[in-house]
């Protein structure tokens, strides 16, 4: 099962961290799997959670931006829509404080609420009435404000270069979909939004320091190995259903034949870090969902989840080595 990477960052001005990262995560693969969770407010009850039952914290740690979308119709959102955006406002700042006081990973998801014509949750395709197609049309307003949303995120994303940290950065996620707006026509349309990202913040933005996590499980939405760092999927199993995902990650690898580095970027109920020990099925990371899924014994028992973190073969925060030196902004 082993396929190391070639190493090479997509971004060819790739930063001396990403590259680290990548080092080890290549050296890693089949040797042990980075623990994840995802947090989506300031809060981080996730945390302080898998504390409480292991002892122990993430090596990685997700962070939510959908608050930070610039077309958010306040007018049209429920309560719940403007709970969840309350509650995720400041995350950045967090993921910040994460990384400067543990040195662990980040990776952030993007619930973007659509450039225009949205409302309430307007990330979910019911929502939103833009069309994602007119995007690839040069000089439409569909494309105008696809870029204008793309240079305010780019701007909160800046700090984290100047900084010196590196980002899973996972954009258009579940792109095999039609629930959001960016995959609702279809694969190739949201490959080809990935592709107008990487390069307008690889070549206007110069985000050097952003890993490039591909999110698609499917061969006809691949994006292509040269804007491709990793690749990913996201899983909900059943609850308390433990495995090694080797099915999964079997289908997984068929969407290229080069050797990408291998991730659980979402996944409900954590695998067995015990079956993955014994396989050695080379996942590079899982990141546990929020909520229920990380924050509860709904999904993943304490039991099991004390087990995984106790396992030798899970790199925790503890065990993660020190893969970059934050810079203090000035």
């Amino acid at each position: 099962m082993e396929r190391k990477n070639s190493l090479l960052p997509c971004n060819p001005n790739a930063s001396k961290e990403v590259i680290a990262v990548l080092n080890y995560l290549n050296d890693m693969a089949g040797r042990g799997v980075i623990t994840g969770q995802h947090t989506q407010t300031r809060e981080q009850k996730e945390l302080y959670y898998i504390e409480q039952i292991t002892g122990k914290l993430p090596a990685l740690c997700g962070f939510e931006l959908l608050s930070y979308s610039p077309n958010i119709s306040y007018d049209s959102c429920d309560e719940e829509c403007k709970k969840e955006i309350r509650e995720n406002e400041g995350t950045l700042e967090t993921a910040m404080t994460f990384a400067k006081k543990y040195g662990g990973l980040i990776t952030f998801t993007w619930h973007w609420f659509s450039p225009l014509y949205n409302k309430n949750k307007g990330f979910y395709t019911v929502n939103s009435d833009f069309d994602a197609s007119k995007v690839l049309v040069e000089g439409s307003k569909e494309r105008i404000a696809f870029y204008s949303d793309m240079d305010v995120i780019a701007s909160y994303l800046k700090p984290f270069r100047d900084a010196k940290i590196p980002i899973l950065w996972r954009p258009f996620h579940e792109s095999e979909g039609n629930w959001f707006w960016w995959s609702a026509k279809g694969m190739k349309v949201a490959s080809k939004l990935y592709q107008l990202m990487y390069e307008h913040y690889v070549t206007v933005h110069k985000l050097d320091n952003l890993i490039w996590v591909w999110n698609c499980p499917k061969i006809e939405g691949y994006v292509g190995d040269a804007y491709v760092d990793i690749i990913s999927r996201d899983l909900y199993p059943p609850a308390h259903e433990h495995t090694d995902r080797a099915r999964e990650y079997r289908e997984l690898i068929q969407i290229t034949p080069t050797k990408k580095l291998c991730a659980l970027a979402e996944i409900g109920t954590i695998p067995s870090v015990k079956e993955l020990s014994s396989s050695r099925i080379p996942w590079s990371y899982y990141m546990t969902w929020s909520n229920e899924f990380g924050g509860s014994d709904q999904f993943t028992s304490k039991e099991e989840l004390c087990l995984a973190y106790h396992d030798s073969y899970a790199i925790t925060l503890d065990k993660l080595p020190k893969l970059y030196e934050c810079q203090t902004i000035i």
